[in-house]
């Protein structure tokens, strides 16, 4: 077995903390101390944010998902607007928001036909 555990770096917990509920539409699984946030996606995988304010704004992370319409719109409903959304070659689709700190979190799945 592999657990996933997948860091964001943040300049401002409360603010991250905040967002992050707004985008995957629920509080953190367990705020471990005073200064991360995890987030269990799917059994073992794991997204946290982290007050690391020297690191914040680099991380890059994409979600494979069953039901990308799905996702993005519940992420719309809940008030986010993606930074990009974008369809490649191959059939597979993209949406990527951005964090406060300018931090990545996409969401991908495959381009259903009309």
């Amino acid at each position: 077995m592999v657990d996933l555990f997948a860091g964001i770096p943040v300049t401002d917990h409360d603010r991250a903390l905040a967002w992050y509920e707004q985008l995957l539409g629920e509080p953190p699984s367990f705020l471990p101390n005073d200064v991360e946030a995890v987030w269990e996606l799917a059994e073992h995988r794991y997204v946290f944010t982290e007050l690391l304010p020297e690191h914040a704004g680099h991380a890059r992370h994409t979600l494979f998902v069953d039901d990308l319409d799905a996702w993005v719109s519940s992420i719309e409903a809940r008030g986010i607007e993606p930074a990009d959304d974008e369809t490649y070659g191959n059939g597979v689709r993209k949406v990527t928001y951005r964090d406060p700190d300018g931090n990545e979190i996409g969401f991908g799945g495959e381009q259903l036909s009309a």
